[in-house]
């Protein structure tokens, strides 16, 4: 079993689920110590961000609260899961809809919105699941939830009197439900819709271009080395011998920090994250990785 700590970006293909490339990527490794940041549906493709052993740990601390994605929305059929894995519900014509009506209906959407999540979603209700709930047949109902949309761009409408099909990009906010957009784009313009294709181009700052395939996994397995990872990730600090040695042992430091920090050893090993207290000049651990 190895004992390398670190992240792998993967490029997750269609029809397989989030635990699916954990479980390959155990394998891979030699290590059952995998976890993900932030699941992908089945159908989705693009980032998904893994941690091996110590890393394992970063995850809920990485500052991947942004997200990107590429996205094609089918106006004129509502289907169970608001994509295109569902069972149909309804459909309407579309012939009436023009492009600057869309791309209108899509602008409402950027900024500060309350989103009403998908029902199969990964949302807990009552200490279960939203979409096990709904595939066992109860009618679930979720509370909005804000999120922020930075930025929506419509690249292409493809106009018809049957369906009318929108690529876009998004970047986003963790929680937001690309799905709920199309779901909410198909009520606003009473025609209904759902989605047809979704590829996560971004998880904070790891997009495609550092994400390798399965099959480019096993062929060379390729990690970014938890310290660099947290470089990349955070802020960061080198200390003097006096420092590291508090820091190992979890100790508070006199350190003015902007935020969560990555401190480093002076031969650059990666030590811990601290974040600033209540006092100026003073900072605690977050997390500390030694050990």
């Amino acid at each position: 079993m190895t004992a390398a700590s670190g992240l792998v970006v993967v490029d997750k293909p269609a029809g397989v689920t989030s635990h699916d490339v954990v479980s390959r990527v155990r394998r891979l490794a030699g290590t059952r110590k995998v976890g993900h940041a932030g699941t992908l549906d089945p159908m989705a493709t693009g980032v998904l961000v893994l941690g091996l052993n110590r890393a394992t740990r970063l995850l809920g601390h990485l500052t991947l609260t942004d997200k990107a994605y590429d996205a094609t929305i089918r106006l004129g059929a509502t289907t169970t899961t608001d994509d295109a894995e569902g069972e149909p519900i309804s459909t309407a014509p579309t012939g009436g809809l023009d492009e600057t009506q869309i791309r209108s209906a899509l602008a409402a959407f950027v900024g500060d919105i309350d989103q009403v999540p998908t029902t199969v979603s990964a949302i807990k209700v009552d200490g279960r699941r939203a979409y096990r709930r709904v595939r066992e047949g109860e009618h679930v109902e979720l509370p909005a939830r804000p999120v922020t949309i930075h930025e929506l761009e419509v690249h292409r409408v493809r106009l018809g009197d049957e369906g009318v099909d929108v690529d876009i990009s998004v970047r986003c906010t963790s929680g937001t439900y690309i799905r709920a957009i199309a779901r909410d784009l198909g009520a606003e313009l009473a025609v209904g819709g759902h989605l047809t294709a979704l590829r996560r181009t971004a998880v904070g700052p790891f997009g495609l271009d550092q994400a390798h395939t399965i099959e480019q996994l096993t062929e060379e397995f390729t990690m970014m080395p938890i310290a660099e990872a947290a470089r990349v990730s955070f802020p960061s600090r080198e200390l003097g011998q006096a420092q590291a040695g508090d820091v190992r042992h979890g100790r508070q430091i006199d350190a003015d920090l902007g935020g969560i920090t990555a401190l480093f050893a002076p031969d650059g090993e990666f030590l811990a994250l601290y974040e600033p207290t209540d006092h100026p000049g003073l900072a605690r651990a977050t997390a500390v990785f030694t050990g």
